[in-house]
């Protein structure tokens, strides 16, 4: 068994070490909307019985609208991490799998642990006729980086031929919504995509998969009944169908908010989407503990010690307090 991977968060294990309340760290490990809008109200019935079927229905309606998916209707599942852990099942025995990479690292986790040869390649050009699985997130966490609608639909189509399948997770793609395949998935095109992040709403748990009935009904299958929760399938039904351009425009301010205040400490952004903003420095493990005495947690990498991921601030004071440490930091 592989060891677990270090993601963003964390905060409990981060005031133990560096000192302070919970409450009183600023998390800008995860890429998460820090301005998550009202909640709906929630009926009782939605705690008191588990999930009925009009209840998920009514959500993967208001999924397919919000996605763009035309005749498919999304699947909920309880997180994308969910479905990633099922992704070996459709991989046949003794076959490879390539993980444009760098990237989340639980897709490679994933494959490792069952078994299955993996290959992290750089680009899509290095998929080669051994691979009957591809992932590629887009865009990219964490660099950002977009691979174009149409080069993914001809990988999907040169994978089709050899009955292999492509996943895109587009978990970061909602600010992003004409790059999306959600509406071109096909019986080997497979769309995951996450609720958490763009409504900044991770603890609920709930993310999408977008594919062909057969491949959706698989998934669902594997989970088993009732797995996502009535209050969940009721967040996603009422604030699919709200006003999200609302949600969309703070993102973009606060985004905004953030590379002004990296550029001002003369920090050189290397890549990010609206979500977050990856940082290239030789001294990011050091800017990270500092940052850490100071009670602000951000993302660092194994893999490149020299990258640091910054999310966004939730507000104009955050941004202050980030820059005033920033401005404290150092350099020999």
């Amino acid at each position: 068994m592989s060891a677990p991977i270090q993601h963003g968060g964390g905060l409990a294990a981060a005031a133990a070490f560096h000192g302070g309340r919970i409450e009183d760290w600023l998390d800008l490990s995860t890429g998460i909307n820090p301005c998550p809008p009202d909640l709906p109200a929630i009926p009782m019935r939605a705690w008191h019985r588990l999930p009925d079927l009009e209840r998920e229905l009514a959500a993967r309606e208001a999924a397919r609208l919000y996605y763009r998916s035309g005749e498919h209707l999304p699947l909920p599942v309880p997180g994308t991490q969910s479905v990633i852990q099922l992704l070996p099942r459709l991989v046949p025995a003794g076959a490879r799998v390539a993980v444009v990479s760098p990237t989340y690292g639980e897709y490679v986790r994933a494959f490792t642990v069952a078994g299955l040869a993996v290959d992290m390649v750089d680009d899509l050009e290095h998929v080669t006729a051994e691979h009957c699985l591809v992932v590629v997130v887009n865009p990219n966490n964490p660099d950002g980086r977009l691979h174009g609608r149409e080069r993914l639909r001809r990988l999907a189509e040169t994978l089709a031929r050899r009955n292999g399948v492509l996943v895109v997770d587009e978990a970061f793609g909602d600010m992003q919504p004409d790059q999306s395949l959600a509406g071109d998935v096909s019986p080997n095109l497979i769309v995951f995509r996450s609720f958490g992040k763009f409504f900044g709403l991770a603890g609920v748990r709930l993310g999408f998969v977008i594919a062909d009935e057969p491949i959706a009904a698989r998934f669902s299958d594997w989970l088993g009944p009732w797995a996502v929760s009535g209050p969940a399938l009721i967040l996603a039904e009422q604030l699919m169908t709200s006003d999200t351009d609302i949600i969309a425009d703070r993102i973009r301010q606060r985004a905004r908010a953030l590379r002004d205040v990296l550029a001002t400490a003369g920090l050189t952004i290397r890549g990010g989407t609206d979500l977050f903003q990856l940082v290239e420095d030789a001294q990011a493990g050091d800017v990270h503990q500092h940052l850490c005495k100071h009670h602000i947690l951000t993302r660092k990498f194994d893999y490149r010690p020299d990258w640091l991921r910054f999310g966004l601030a939730p507000d104009e004071a955050s941004d202050k307090r980030l820059l005033d440490a920033l401005a404290s930091f150092r350099r020999p």
